[in-house]
């Protein structure tokens, strides 16, 4: 498994569950993801990717720059499986994977995996993860927007946190 040189990734094995939290330079594979989430006890396996769309409230985005702190970061990976495992029990794994760096419109920048035994639980423990991830990671985003009369560039770093609750990411 490939990652990139800078990459934090943790792999738990805890009470048989196989998870993995990864924070990573290098482009995220969905088929990986899908991989590792997959298990023979699985009915179901829901992923979620999150992309680089092209536009924010209006304003057109040229590339996204997202940072974090790692450590903390999947430390909270981990509180999310632990959680979602006291929710949905048949949880059996639970895959978070999040870029760092400058992305391109279209990329990947999350995927997060449920393999659960039924679909609902796999559905709604891969909501739980993402809403919780976006609200609770350390993790920053920088959009790049374009100006639309001058062309010219500019930015604002923004917690994924903070846009989330405001209804725009």
């Amino acid at each position: 498994m490939n990652l990139g040189a800078t990459t934090a990734l943790d792999s738990s094995v805890k009470s048989g569950a196989k998870d993995s939290f990864a924070i990573a330079f290098a482009p995220l594979s969905l088929e990986q993801v899908y991989q590792l989430a997959d298990d023979g006890a699985n009915g179901a396996v829901v992923v979620m990717s999150g992309t680089v769309r092209n536009q924010t409230d209006g304003k057109p985005v040229v590339a996204l720059e997202y940072q974090a702190y790692e450590p903390m970061a999947l430390e909270i990976f981990r509180k999310i499986a632990q959680d979602i495992r006291q929710t949905w029990s048949d949880a059996n794994r639970v895959v978070i994977h999040h870029r760092v760096g400058r992305l391109e419109i279209g990329e990947i920048s999350v995927l997060v995996a449920i393999g659960c035994p039924h679909r609902g639980e796999a559905f709604a423990a891969c909501k739980y993860a993402i809403d919780t991830l976006k609200h609770n990671a350390p993790i920053w985003k920088k959009e790049w927007y374009s100006e639309p009369t001058t062309g010219k560039l500019s930015s604002s770093w923004v917690s994924i946190g903070a846009c989330e609750s405001q209804g725009n990411c």
